[in-house]
């Protein structure tokens, strides 16, 4: 069967070496990186914080549980 390339990533040497770095550092999901992120995000929007989060479901959780919304609230 042939490959459907979905979407092509545009990565360049810049790109890969971030990548490189972060992978051979062990933190990959936290750490100086990822708070770097979120303070530079925060900055852009013109947000008092972020939060980072892996998934778009995470993201609704952080939002559900910053509001007071739990089980039952249904």
């Amino acid at each position: 069967m042939e490959f459907l390339p979905f979407c092509k990533p545009s990565l360049g040497s810049e790109e890969i070496e971030a990548v490189r770095n972060v992978l051979d550092s062990g933190w990959i999901t936290t750490g100086k990186n990822a708070q770097a992120f979120e303070e530079e995000f925060a900055g852009y929007t013109g947000a008092q914080g972020a939060v980072a989060v892996n998934s778009a479901t995470s993201g609704m959780m952080v939002c559900l549980r910053a509001l007071g919304i739990g089980p039952g609230d249904e």
